[in-house]
């Protein structure tokens, strides 16, 4: 039987806590409970639960739903969550539920972790819809964790320390890195599957190697090894279609949420990139300064995101040096071109769903000479599709031959049609590359003949 008795739980032999009509997680928990995280960025992730199982917690990174089990998710989502919820906070629900079904998991000890970025979306409806779901579903007993950093809520068995903090922030890179090897190196292995391998072998060696105090000097050094790996895998000489992906945080990096987008795209010839995670905490923490230039609020908290962020982009600008030293591999751009991309289009004040970091990407691409840009979204996403849609045609008006697709997805979205799209845009992509490389044999066969004609 799912249920605990009002207050206590019987089977775990704890005493349930509750404040403001939620289970808390108690310090009691953290030693006998699991702490499920959703999927969303796997190699990132699988860092950051290395972290909280050196300080103690048991956590596990969900991989149900990855694995051609999609359908599954989004039917346990829409079995609790109403089907014009936010279609991301239904598959982190249906994810959540479909895991606590399937009996791998003691559900009397276990608990769940949210990750919230506290905008005007996430932090204030998904806890409440998660909670509901799980009281309908016979979960009512579970905690749920909100890891955020605006205190909207704290449990008496969780914290974050600026230890945890500080080994996260290389987590992130490390995972920003390897996300932009893999992309670069997956679409031309000679041997499928061998980036991947590689991939997984880094993160065990980086989740086996951050234990204790971080030197950064082994930080910069775990950087050069790991291109240097990458740099010897085989891989084909070949010219593909270089196509950027922007949208909504979770569907834009999570398989899961995107029908296996990236997948799909190398499979018709294409090349993906796309800004990391690291970018989407330094956007987080410009606008807690932004907000004090612009309404006047605490100069103490926009003091303190200041600092953080010289320190976090100080770490960025090391880890894109440490790229362009090695010279094989395209580097990321840094945060600060990523602010003034956006100049001209959009104000620094838009910040519901992704804000400004949307069109920013966008532009960053776009002025990067990466004409071909995917536009990801959940469907009726208000935020969204404002700063995502919205900003196509002004996007498309200074920026002549880009190409632009703005792909919806939701639990009734039919993977065909997205796929249709996509086609459609890299057709377009590759005639406008064969007109570019007939123009410059066109006027590379001029400038012999000029020269020949010389006397």
């Amino acid at each position: 039987m799912k249920q605990c008795t009002e207050g206590s739980c019987a089977a775990c032999g704890i005493s349930a806590k509750e404040e403001a009509g939620r289970v808390l997680f108690t310090k009691e928990m953290k030693k006998t409970h699991t702490i499920l995280f959703p999927t969303m960025l796997p190699m990132h992730f699988r860092l950051i639960s290395k972290i909280f199982n050196d300080y103690g917690y048991q956590t596990r990174l969900l991989e149900n739903g990855t694995h051609g089990d999609i359908q599954r998710i989004i039917d346990a989502g829409l079995k609790y969550v109403h089907n014009d919820t936010c279609y991301p906070a239904a598959l982190v629900i249906g994810q959540f539920i479909d895991a606590l079904d399937s009996g791998e998991y003691d559900v009397h000890k276990t608990a769940l972790m949210l990750f919230q970025t506290c905008g005007g979306c996430r932090a204030s409806n998904y806890l409440p819809l998660l909670r509901k779901a799980l009281k309908k579903a016979g979960y009512g007993f579970i905690p749920v964790i909100s890891l955020n950093f605006s205190g909207i809520e704290k449990n008496p068995g969780f914290h974050i320390t600026l230890p945890m903090l500080h080994r996260a922030v290389y987590a992130l890179l490390y995972g920003d890195l390897l996300m932009t090897l893999v992309a670069q190196c997956q679409p031309y292995e000679t041997e499928k599957g061998s980036t991947q391998a590689l991939a997984e072998k880094w993160v065990e060696r980086l989740t086996h190697g951050q234990q204790g105090r971080i030197r950064y000097a082994q930080v910069k050094e775990n950087y050069r090894a790991m291109l240097a790996d990458f740099a010897a895998l085989p891989r084909r000489k070949e010219k593909r279609v270089l196509v950027g992906i922007v949208g909504e945080i979770f569907v834009k990096y999570s398989p899961l949420g995107n029908n296996n987008l990236e997948e799909f795209l190398i499979s018709e010839g294409a090349e993906t990139t796309m800004g990391g995670l690291c970018d989407f905490l330094l956007y987080i923490l410009f606008n807690i300064g932004m907000d004090h230039t612009l309404y006047g609020t605490g100069a103490l908290a926009a003091g303190a995101a200041r600092a953080a962020s010289r320190y976090m982009t100080k770490r960025q600008d090391d880890m894109i040096r440490a790229v362009r030293e090695q010279g094989v591999f395209r580097a990321p751009p840094a945060f600060r071109q990523t602010v003034s991309a956006v100049r001209g289009y959009i104000g620094y004040g838009t910040k519901m769903g992704e804000g400004w970091l949307l069109p920013a990407e966008m532009a960053e691409l776009l002025q990067g000479g990466i004409p071909n840009v995917v536009v990801v979204q959940p469907f009726g996403c208000l935020p969204n599709h404002i700063i995502g849609k919205g900003m196509m045609k002004p996007m498309k008006e200074k920026n002549p031959g880009a190409n632009i697709v703005a792909i919806d997805y939701d639990a009734g979205a039919t993977k065909i049609n997205q796929e249709n799209r996509l086609k459609l845009m890299l057709a377009n992509a590759r005639e406008r590359q064969k007109e570019e490389k007939t123009h410059e044999s066109t006027a590379s066969g001029t400038k012999k003949e000029e020269v020949l004609s010389v006397p």
